[in-house]
């Protein structure tokens, strides 16, 4: 079984309403070493994530009772547990949805499972950083970002961040000054740089939009233009 630091094993929810499907991504998962609970409907989905509180949800787009966008919405008022979306193939529009409800990544139908897995073992792998390798408390102007406890507060009011946007500010924040390309940003936050660039463009608006006290005019996350993102 994968475990996180603690001996913890690492526990998937995976929401797809077919049954082919269900049964070869259960089976691949588990050969890695996760724990998986496999269901087939929105309703389902959210009674299984109260729970059997997964350290990550596998969630379709298309799925019978309540859509993944629904089910996506209402797990990221309560939980920043990262959620990868399975999206319709080429469907732009589910995948702009799906970052914007505040997925943390998405595989498009039909994908190699190889890939899938590899995606789900990437942001195991960012969730699961040994202390001592980053500092306990980042300090900037009013921002403060308390690494092991993952809180984030601008000027004493605390800011709820998902967990890919908390990785990508860590990222930033951590490297004040230096130029980040959007490819190097896909590297380092999502594990790989094949994805549509877009998707660092919509996470920083995220972020900018609960960080800044202007998200007009930002003091922390500027463009580069041309380039990609830099910490101020």
């Amino acid at each position: 079984m994968v475990q996180g630091l603690q001996g913890t094993t690492r526990r998937i929810l995976l929401v797809d309403d077919e049954p082919s499907l269900q049964k070869m991504l259960v089976h691949a998962l588990e050969r890695e070493g996760f724990q998986v609970e496999a269901v087939g409907d929105g309703e389902a989905a959210l009674e299984a994530f109260n729970s059997y509180e997964p350290h990550l949800i596998i969630l379709d787009i298309m799925l019978p009772k309540l859509d993944g966008t629904e089910v996506c919405r209402r797990i990221r008022a309560q939980s920043d547990v990262p959620i990868l979306m399975l999206t319709a193939k080429d469907d732009e529009i589910d995948r702009v949805v799906g970052l914007e409800l505040g997925a943390d990544d998405y595989v498009t139908k039909p994908f190699a499972v190889r890939e899938l897995v590899a995606r789900v073992r990437a942001i195991m792998r960012r969730a699961q950083v040994p202390a001592g390798q980053r500092p306990d408390e980042l300090n900037y102007d009013g921002l403060k970002i308390n690494l092991p406890s993952r809180r984030v507060s601008v000027d004493g009011r605390e800011v709820d961040l998902t967990y890919t946007e908390f990785e990508l500010l860590v990222t930033l924040a951590s490297n004040p000054g230096k130029v980040f390309s959007r490819s190097a940003l896909l590297r380092r936050v999502w594990g790989d740089e094949f994805r549509d660039e877009r998707t660092v463009d919509v996470h920083i608006r995220h972020l900018r939009e609960k960080i800044e006290r202007d998200p007009r005019n930002p003091e922390f996350i500027h463009t580069a233009r041309g380039v990609g993102y830099v910490f101020r």
